[in-house]
């Protein structure tokens, strides 16, 4: 499975989407969806599981239907298609992404239980652990990434006002993050050339996250 880029139709399929999420449309355009979309996907991803694939860890083209169980939006169909090669849900993964907007690619944690947050925050306390990963994450801003994640507004019950690094420690999440809009590059191999280079640039995020944190005992 070579990838070639994704369908030149890509744009307009997702623009539709968001215009029409209804099983009607998605029905009408399912064909063009597993050509142009989920079919380029898993070719990329198959591409790069070779060389981003640890032990544990495992890639995966993410479903297009929502879960609206607990939803006020009740849209039943995804607006992007993503893909991930993790160590466990929370315990260091990469990403990619494409839908109108574009690719996005990102690494990081995108998930803590109780017992991954513990630990990140424990590794985050202690020097050496936490100023490498803030070490980490000033490399990737200065390479062109951001920093995201979910954080709280107030610091963590008895953390120090003056911590060192009060601002990590309210992460729940950390994850870096880069973006491009839908041009050329999308639809040919420069498109898969952006993701290794940017999983590679994020490796040592991922890696640091699977350490210090690793996958939940609760699932």
């Amino acid at each position: 499975m070579r990838f070639e880029g994704f369908g030149d139709g890509l744009v307009d399929f997702f623009e539709g989407l968001e215009a029409d999420n209804s099983k009607a449309y998605w029905s009408d355009h399912l064909a063009h969806y597993r050509e142009q979309v989920r079919g380029p996907m898993e070719a990329l991803l198959a591409e790069l599981e070779p060389e981003f694939t640890g032990p544990g860890m495992a890639g995966k083209v993410f479903r297009p239907h929502r879960d609206v169980r607990f939803s006020a939006d009740r849209s039943p169909y995804k607006t992007h298609c993503g893909a991930v090669i993790e160590r466990g849900r929370g315990g260091g993964a990469y990403y990619v992404e494409v839908s109108a907007a574009g690719m996005l690619v990102a690494g990081g944690c995108f998930h803590a239980e109780s017992d991954q947050l513990a630990r990140f925050r424990g590794a985050v306390d202690a020097a050496p652990h936490g100023e490498r990963l803030r070490a980490l994450l000033a490399e990737l801003t200065g390479a062109g990434f951001r920093i995201s994640g979910d954080v709280l507004r107030t610091r963590p019950r008895g953390v120090p006002a003056d911590h060192p690094r009060l601002e990590l420690l309210r992460h729940r999440t950390l994850h870096a993050v880069r973006d491009w809009p839908p041009d050329e590059a999308l639809h040919d191999r420069r498109c898969l050339d952006r993701v290794r280079r940017s999983w590679t640039a994020l490796r040592g995020l991922t890696e640091w996250c699977a350490e210090h944190i690793g996958p939940s005992a609760k699932r």
